[in-house]
């Protein structure tokens, strides 16, 4: 099958040999993202909250560049540095997705590139 790679200015550049996402016929892999400012390519300052928003924020840039949204997501994955922010992402998480929520892991980590305390990936099944 072939593969359609989608790209959005408005999350950062990948920081390594990969795509931001790829489609595979009706299924779009979201690579994880960490909260890094699109503009800067730099860390966000701020709790695990203003890092878990940003990176949802750069998610839904990929997801709108491939043409749809949190509503599609089927997958979540969360990695997490110190699994005490696991209520504090939760709750960005409710912000961003609605009943019924996407099937979702969390795995705590050792470290994360650039020192991130949080990155998430996602896989979108379209109708």
């Amino acid at each position: 099958m072939p593969r359609q790679i989608i790209h959005s200015a408005r999350a950062p550049k990948a920081i390594g040999p990969y795509s931001q996402a790829v489609r595979v016929a009706n299924t779009i892999y979201l690579s994880g993202q960490t909260p890094l400012d699109p503009a800067t390519g730099e860390l966000v300052t701020g709790d695990i909250a203003a890092q878990a928003r940003r990176v949802f924020e750069n998610l839904k840039a990929v997801c709108e560049a491939a043409g749809t949204s949190f509503a599609q997501v089927a997958r979540v994955g969360i990695y997490l540095t110190d699994l005490g922010n696991f209520a504090a992402v939760n709750g960005v998480m409710k912000e961003y997705f609605a009943e019924p929520y996407p099937a979702r892991s969390t795995i705590g980590v050792a470290a994360l590139p650039r020192d991130a305390q949080v990155e998430v990936d996602m896989i979108v099944v379209l109708e």
